[in-house]
């Protein structure tokens, strides 16, 4: 029988598929797998079901002899050195399209909390400073009737384009190719930057688009304008973001996703009036999370078994 490791403890009822058809053990301590257990447990594993959180690369997967398939339980696999996987023969399943819908849910959420300044009001009041009201105490700014600017135009992306037509917002956004969607322009990404009174990055994380938002693209965006990723954190260069925050270059940044991740508690982003960080919700859904789950056991077994992964991935693209 096949022998696979899982890096996070998940519902047994969710695993029970697993264990009928391979032996599973999985981690079962607090936080991410240590790195040596994980090399020790994927040294003898025909399988691994692993989050983004556990780095599998080159070291790692020289001594993973038996290793045929592995599982991630999220969409990107920045994580993974797939290039090295598709040249030892070992397949790559992610979960694609089972968080779409929440991700997006998300960064109008966090869209909506950074242009009204809710973070900012809420530690007001806990902080035992809300005071008499005032006409323009707080004041940020609108949604609706405004330009959104979406880098990275995927499944995400286009979700977040379909809400913003609820908030009759124009849409433009920034992507290798252009897709076909009648309500959203394609434009360059320093077109983006200058026309968008919110810009939202929800573009994968690779050669091509790490630091991608640095100091100069900072400078094109408008001084009223927000900036929310609910990509991945290495996007955007974290001391320029700092920069512009302090110097008002921007309004503000809401990031579900940062970098380094996690924060440590004294980073200066966290002293920042005008900057929400959330510890990487996107998918946080009970329902979405159950899916992503479900999904990357099911790509497990279809690897194991030989058949088609409902949803492998190609370092094609």
């Amino acid at each position: 029988m096949d022998r696979v490791y899982v890096t996070r403890e998940l519902p047994e009822r969710l695993i029970d598929p697993l264990r009928q058809v391979t032996d599973v053990a999985m981690w079962d301590g607090d936080g991410p797998v240590p790195n040596d257990v994980l090399v020790s447990e994927t040294s003898t594993a025909d399988g691994l079901l692993c989050m983004i959180t556990d780095a599998i690369g080159p070291s790692l997967l020289a001594r993973a002899s038996y290793l045929r398939v592995i599982s991630q339980m999220a969409v990107g696999v920045d994580n993974i050195d797939t290039d090295e996987c598709s040249r030892r023969g070992i397949l790559v399943g992610h979960t694609p399209g089972v968080l779409t819908e929440t991700v997006a849910d998300s960064a109008f959420a966090l869209l909506g909390a950074a242009a009204r300044r809710l973070f900012e009001g809420e530690r007001e009041v806990r902080s035992g400073k809300w005071g008499p009201w005032e006409p323009f105490h707080l004041t940020g700014g609108d949604l609706h009737n405004t330009t959104l600017g979406i880098v990275g135009m995927g499944r995400i992306g286009s979700a977040i384009a379909r809400r913003a037509a609820g908030y009759e917002m124009r849409v433009l956004y920034s992507s290798p190719t252009s897709k076909d969607l009648p309500d959203a322009d394609h434009v360059p990404l320093k077109v983006l930057l200058g026309e968008s009174d919110h810009v939202v990055l929800s573009a994968s994380l690779n050669v091509a688009t790490r630091g991608l938002i640095g100091a100069s693209e900072l400078r094109l965006m408008r001084p009223t304008a927000y900036l929310v990723n609910v990509a991945r954190g290495p996007l955007v260069n974290t001391a320029d973001l700092i920069e512009a925050l302090l110097s008002g270059r921007i309004a503000g940044a809401a990031l579900d996703v940062t970098d380094p991740e996690p924060l440590p508690p004294d980073h200066p982003l966290l002293s920042l009036p005008n900057c929400l960080v959330v510890p990487h919700l996107g998918s946080a859904s009970v329902r979405t999370r159950n899916a992503m789950a479900a999904l990357a056991v099911e790509n497990l077994i279809a690897g194991l078994e030989g058949w088609s992964m409902p949803a492998g991935f190609s370092t094609a693209g």
